[in-house]
């Protein structure tokens, strides 16, 4: 029996490489007749908690950074997917976690996401969500580097 991919979410940055990324997922989502869910998770903010930063502080600042978030995916899926079975959704937390955890809540049978092509040492330090996905996901992940088709 073949695969049914019904449901894709698509994680994106909204680094310049978002738009080739959001062509590629358009062109599967077209193809497999399959609802499309971009996704974007801003990162979290627990980290300066340590720093003495006040938590009102730190909340004011996650609030304003997920309203222009909003925004921004706004803009974006007006931009890439107007014509699209498409819903923008924005999160907050630890970007890997969080691609696994919203693919899972909307059923999605793939996941697409860019890779930052990173190679050698430059990678190390700083692991890649990607990679952390791609080996913790259950569903297939498509990874595109920036700059490849599109």
């Amino acid at each position: 029996m073949l695969p049914q991919v019904k449901t894709i979410l698509l994680a994106v940055d909204f680094s310049e490489a978002a738009s080739p990324l959001a062509q590629y997922a358009k062109l599967f989502a077209t193809g497999l007749n399959a609802r499309l869910v971009v996704l974007y998770v801003s990162p979290s903010m627990n980290r300066y908690a340590s720093l003495y930063v006040p938590a009102t502080s730190i909340q004011a600042l996650v609030e304003q950074i997920l309203e222009g978030a909003n925004r921004v995916m706004g803009e974006f899926m007006a931009r890439h997917f107007a014509d699209a079975k498409a819903t923008g959704r924005v999160e907050y937390g630890y970007a890997p976690e969080k691609i696994i955890e919203i693919a899972t809540i909307v059923g999605a049978d793939m996941i697409i996401m860019g890779t930052h092509g990173r190679r050698g040492v430059t990678r190390i330090p700083f692991g890649s969500v990607a990679e952390k996905v791609v080996k913790t996901a259950k569903i297939p992940v498509l990874t595109i580097r920036p700059g490849e088709g599109a």
